[in-house]
């Protein structure tokens, strides 16, 4: 998994690529996402657009990374998720708790509301 960040107005966007799998990128994202609420950035959007795989330790990353922004008292959304993920949200119940979108604008708009 590789994580870069970028700024798109007051949200931050994590552009994830490969395959989210936990364990030593676990720690990357969940510091990224530290890194980011220190710095008093609260609204986080995940762009899982390149991810081509994700196993339950990698759903445990992204479950972490919410709820740190949540009890920061931001928001953390989910974009352009393939409907391989998006099966598997489904499946493990997670579909109701994470916002997710079709595309990055779609997201990006929704902080705005």
């Amino acid at each position: 998994m590789k994580v870069k960040t970028r700024d798109a107005g007051q949200v931050v966007v994590f552009d994830v690529s490969g395959q989210v799998m936990g364990g030593p990128d676990a720690d990357t994202f969940h510091e990224l996402v530290k890194s980011q609420l220190a710095a008093g950035k609260k609204q986080i959007l995940v762009n899982l657009g390149k991810v081509n795989w994700i196993n339950s330790t990698g759903l445990g990353i992204l479950i972490a990374g919410y709820t740190s922004v949540q009890d920061a008292g931001g928001q953390f959304k989910l974009a352009n998720i393939s409907d391989r993920i998006e099966s598997i949200l489904m499946v493990t119940k997670l579909a109701g708790i994470f916002e997710t979108f079709e595309t990055e604008e779609e997201a990006l708009a929704s902080f705005a509301g």
